[in-house]
């Protein structure tokens, strides 16, 4: 085969797509979140349960049919905040601005329409986070705050690092700006 040709499959553009998950996602999206360290590792039931329960605030993102992307969410009860749990990306599909983009795509989606803040907690060493969660507030013209909030040793018995509060404003004009772009 010529060399051209066999270079052809690296350079096709890929098809990445963004989604709500269902039940069968939750396989691959444990898979993912393995293979994204420091993220805590929860059970597969779990993520299962995360892609059926609450697909509408949960992201999937395929690149030519895989998982490469996964954002778990929820609403807060009785607040108009969106709280984000997790962010992987894979490997494959890092510099793409994946993360930033589901945070978009999410944020965009109608169930989201009331949300006046986006919540997540980020421990201090985890620099992708920060660097994620920054970006994303600089692209909608949000402002991010943080405190302390899990502590080391109040919530985690000494066996986990201070987990860090973060809010990000959301104004309806940034929201719909990003829902015009999604």
């Amino acid at each position: 085969m010529p060399k051209d040709l066999a270079d052809f499959d690296t350079l096709r553009p890929r098809t990445l797509t963004m989604r709500r998950p269902d039940s069968t996602d939750g396989a691959a999206v444990w898979e993912l979140v393995r293979q994204c360290k420091p993220l805590d590792e929860n059970s597969m039931y779990c993520n299962l349960v995360q892609a059926e329960h609450f697909a509408d605030t949960c992201v999937v993102a395929e690149m030519d049919g895989e998982v490469v992307g996964w954002i778990s969410g929820h609403m807060i009860p009785n607040k108009n905040a969106l709280f984000v749990w997790q962010v992987a990306v894979s490997p494959k599909a890092r510099g793409l601005g994946l993360g930033r983009r589901m945070l978009e795509h999410l944020t965009a989606r109608d169930i989201c329409a009331e949300a006046t803040c986006l919540n997540t907690t980020i421990t201090k060493d985890n620099e992708a986070s920060w660097a994620l969660f920054r970006s994303f507030a600089r692209e909608i013209g949000g402002k991010l705050s943080d405190r302390a909030h899990y502590t080391r040793d109040t919530h985690f018995d000494g066996k986990h690092a201070t987990e860090h509060m973060v809010t990000i404003t959301l104004s309806q004009s940034a929201t719909a700006q990003t829902a015009q772009a999604a």
